[in-house]
This record gives C-alpha cells, sequence and structure tokens, in this order.
C-alpha cells in the first residue's frame, strides 16, 4: 500500500478544497471558482486513493482518466462516470478561455457538489480502516 503519510496529506488537502467549495457555494461567490475547488477536491481524493493502492502519481487534472484507474481496481467506483465527465468540463471550462460564454448555473454546481461528496465517502470507506 501507498504511503500513509503521503495518502494523508492529499485527503487533507482535498477535504479542505471540498469545505472550501461548500463555504463559497453557501455565500453566493463565484461558481467558477466553487467548480475549480470542487475538481480538485476529487481529483486530491482520487489520487489520493490511487497512491493508496500502490499506484503512481499521476501528474492530470483528467478526473475521467483518474477514475478509469481507480475502476480498474475497484468496480465500485464504475458509477461515479458522470461526475468524472461534469467536474472535469467545469474544471477547464472555468479556469480556461473557452472561446464561447460559460454559464454555470446553480443547480449544476450544487450536484457536482454532491457528487464529490459521495465521491469522497465512497474513497474514505475503502481507506479507513488500513489507514490509521
Amino acid at each position: 500500500m501507498g504511503s500513509r503519510i503521503i495518502v494523508k496529506e492529499w485527503f487533507e488537502r482535498g477535504g479542505k478544497d471540498l469545505a472550501d467549495a461548500e463555504f463559497l457555494f453557501k455565500h453566493n461567490r463565484a461558481l467558477e471558482t466553487v467548480s475549480f475547488l470542487a475538481q480538485q477536491s476529487a481529483e486530491k481524493y482520487l489520487k489520493g486513493y490511487l497512491i493508496f493502492k500502490g499506484r503512481e502519481l499521476e501528474r492530470t487534472h483528467d478526473l475521467v482518466k483518474l477514475l478509469q484507474d481507480a475502476v480498474d481496481l475497484d468496480s465500485d467506483f464504475s458509477g461515479f462516470v458522470t461526475m468524472a465527465k461534469t467536474v472535469t468540463n467545469f474544471y477547464f471550462e472555468g479556469r480556461y478561455p473557452m472561446g464561447y460564454p460559460v454559464d454555470f448555473t446553480k443547480e449544476e454546481i450544487r450536484q457536482s457538489l454532491s457528487w464529490v461528496r459521495k465521491l469522497v465517502k465512497v474513497i474514505k470507506g475503502k481507506t479507513r480502516s488500513r489507514q490509521t
């Protein structure tokens, strides 16, 4: 299994990103910032999980790729494919010029936060007993 200290650090940083995203969403701040932080949280938890399972760290922001790596290890992650596609798109659309207007709705971001919370819960459940 991957280094417990590194995995814990990935999860702590991912937890901070999710808490910040939820705080900003609750206080009606910029939805592109909320979407960025939600994506970062999912990315950090997925990377932490993959490291926990002994995988090498891959430098990517693509949740679809990271999720596929997780599915290869555990099919329980296959239910998060839509989340990975959606949140990755929000990440890129919120961070980089797209050449077209990008509008996030509160409901889309609310759904993304919900998906990320569920992903985090699954990852914590799969790593908790072996982390301590």
